[in-house]
């Protein structure tokens, strides 16, 4: 494949043609991407998306994977896999982070240093980017687990680089974060790097919650070093539950191809082995139609569908 004129004044190194994007998402489904881009700074990823943006072509951001289904098809254009990742820790509980970072190397990083604010997060495949796209979150700790956690409570401001083109910092009211949904949804600003406000912490406590967040997420999601997945499926219906209602439908370990249902949780679709973009969608479908007759709830997926299927 000829290299567009446009994408000439990045690293040769770090670019490739017809890559395969399955290997970097937590579902491991998807066909190849046109171009594919390591992007290793935030700078880095600004020049790529610029570079995309002047020659008219597609181009979407990569993080960890999760939450999206990438289409058999493949995506056409240039994919940048945001692999920035540089951060560090103030004396005064400020950790400023480029938007490529893991959120759980954050999380074992402040921790350690006995900062408190991130560690709510354990165990959610997410970069820093990701977390502020969807306002990640996680019922709070053990024993209560009686509200939601969110990301934006710890979140001081970021740079972006916005749909305009120019880089700018903002801070959350901007973002405007809500229940799985930011500015970022609507908007094809990018989050370059954050700052977030973290609290001095007991290391001992701090480590005990880590402790019972893994416990807990282990017994009520797959593993995905197992069962390949991309997180809830469907959007949440207050006070109903979308898995409460399709595993109420007798749908746990329904499976279309090698996607499957969860045993665990109805609300997960997990990859047995060799599922494809078209049996997870039959699969959605499916669910969907099942709620629909017994329930006549609207499942809503809360999931990506990226490129062509």
């Amino acid at each position: 494949m000829t290299l567009p004129a446009a994408l000439s004044t990045l690293d040769a190194s770090r670019l490739s043609a017809n890559a395969p994007l399955a290997p970097y998402t937590t579902f491991q489904i998807g066909g190849p991407a046109d171009w594919l881009y390591e992007a290793t700074s935030a700078d880095d990823l600004a020049a790529a998306i610029t570079a995309a943006r002047d020659s008219g072509m597609p181009w979407f951001v990569l993080g960890l994977g999760a939450n999206v289904l990438i289409g058999d098809r493949g995506v056409r254009g240039l994919v940048i896999r945001n692999r920035a990742a540089a951060h560090t820790m103030s004396e005064d509980g400020v950790l400023w982070s480029e938007s490529g970072a893991v959120i759980q190397d954050l999380v074992l990083d402040t921790v350690r240093a006995g900062w408190s604010g991130l560690e709510h997060y354990i165990g959610i495949p997410s970069t820093v980017g990701g977390a502020l796209w969807q306002n990640l979150h996680f019922l709070s700790p053990a024993p209560e687990r009686e509200r939601t956690m969110f990301i934006s409570e710890a979140f001081r401001d970021c740079e972006i680089l916005s749909q305009e083109g120019d880089r700018r910092v903002v801070d959350a009211s901007y973002i405007q974060f809500g229940y799985d949904d930011t500015v970022f949804h609507h908007r094809r600003d990018v989050v370059l790097s954050a700052r977030f406000q973290l609290t001095a912490g007991d290391p001992f406590r701090l480590h005990q919650i880590l402790q019972e967040n893994l416990s807990w997420r282990g017994s009520r999601h797959p593993w995905l070093g197992i069962h390949p997945s991309a997180g809830s499926i469907f959007q949440k219906i207050e006070g109903v539950g979308a898995g409460r209602l399709i595993d109420q439908c007798g749908l746990k370990g329904f499976r279309v191809g090698d996607a499957q249902i969860s045993h665990i949780h109805a609300n997960i679709l997990v990859n047995l082995g060799h599922a494809t973009a078209a049996d997870v969608r039959a699969l959605i479908a499916h669910a969907q139609a099942a709620v629909r007759e017994k329930f006549g709830y609207e499942l809503t997926p809360e999931i990506g569908f990226i490129g062509e299927f």
